[in-house]
């Protein structure tokens, strides 16, 4: 099976979890922005039975429009996306049974920066060292290592078992809950470093104040905030150093920068802090303009926040899958194994009645 790209939208690439264990060498890892939307909707077709991560598209803003060129299934994550099918409005966050020569087309979002589409199989393109992420920088994997464009062909794999089930009317369409839209000025936390030795307790209490504004020079790369500018205390230059998905760097005009998917693997401004991980999905649905605020917690509280993040991730995933597949009241608990952040997790649903 192929689909066909009528319209590219803003910037339509494919992703999936990213090029790991090649920073040493240089090479970012890239990946999608926000990997528990993206998951979600590889599960919603049934693509979390497949033995690799499939890669699904990842859109900004203004998706882009597809032709089916067979049967299959679809789902649409992230943000709140306009999605119509042959021109009708339906519903993002759950399976859409799409027929051949039908027309997918994801329009501009209401809440949120960017949307993922997944489609039964995964996109099919050749992986590169190892990931079939999109390096716009480098200009590698996904599509010829670029955006998508009207006329591109992208292959899809081979039909998970859950989608050939719902195409032969055996199976149900899953469907799952979709999120709000966030505040209007968003709390992102933070653990302090690894350079905040460069500045002084004073300067980072008024960061913490400030109310920083989302920028139009930004990209997958790194976000670049408005706001208060920061000042250092120490005034020497820094030997290179590595960064993380997530790095507040800080560079001499004082306006802080946060790295992103496609962040470089060194850089030379120190580093006030860095998001916490379980933040980094509502960083990257963060469009030009948005407010963003910042709270200090430790590296422990970083870490059973993911964890909590996790287990109600878990729980969720388990309960499209439940919902999807049989009655929510069987008699008969289930086993999944369900793979998050490059964590695999065996979740139990357990019998109700």
């Amino acid at each position: 099976m192929n689909i066909k790209i009528i319209n590219g939208g803003l910037l339509t690439t494919v992703q999936d979890e990213g090029r790991y264990g090649l920073q040493a060498s240089g090479m970012q890892v890239s990946g999608a922005m926000d990997m528990p939307a993206a998951a979600l909707a590889n599960l919603l077709v049934g693509n979390d039975e497949l033995a690799d991560t499939a890669a699904v598209l990842e859109t900004t803003y203004l998706g882009p429009e597809l032709e089916f060129q067979a049967d299959g299934l679809a789902a649409v994550t992230g943000g709140i996306p306009d999605v119509r099918l042959d021109g009708q409005c339906v519903q993002p966050y759950r399976t859409l049974a799409v027929k051949k020569g039908q027309h997918l087309k994801i329009g501009a979002q209401s809440c949120g920066m960017r949307a993922y589409i997944a489609v039964a199989g995964g996109f099919a393109v050749p992986k590169v060292l190892g990931s079939r992420a999109t390096n716009l920088k480098l200009g590698i994997g996904g599509w010829q290592g670029r955006k998508l464009t009207a006329g591109d062909i992208l292959p899809v794999g081979e039909l998970p078992g859950y989608a050939a089930g719902v195409l032969a009317g055996k199976k149900r369409l899953r469907q799952a809950e979709a999120p709000g839209c966030a505040p209007e000025v968003r709390e992102i936390r933070a653990v302090l470093g690894p350079q905040e030795d460069y500045f002084t307790k004073e300067e980072i209490t008024a960061f913490c104040r400030e109310t920083y504004t989302v920028s139009h020079e930004s990209d997958r790369m790194g976000y670049r905030l408005q706001g208060r500018p920061v000042q250092k205390a120490k005034q020497q230059d820094l030997i290179t150093d590595g960064i993380v998905f997530g790095s507040i760097q800080i560079p001499p005009n004082g306006q802080p920068i946060i790295m992103l998917a496609d962040h470089q693997t060194t850089g030379g401004y120190p580093k006030l802090a860095t998001v916490a991980g379980v933040d980094l999905p509502e960083l990257a649905q963060a469009m030009p303009g948005t407010k963003l605020r910042f709270k200090m917690i430790t590296v422990q509280e970083a870490q059973e926040l993911l964890r909590r993040r996790h287990r109600k991730q878990l729980a969720e995933l388990a309960g499209v899958k439940a919902g999807g597949e049989m009655p929510l009241y069987s008699s008969k608990a289930r086993r999944y194994n369900l793979k998050i952040s490059g964590e695999i997790f065996e979740v139990v649903v357990d019998p109700v009645d």
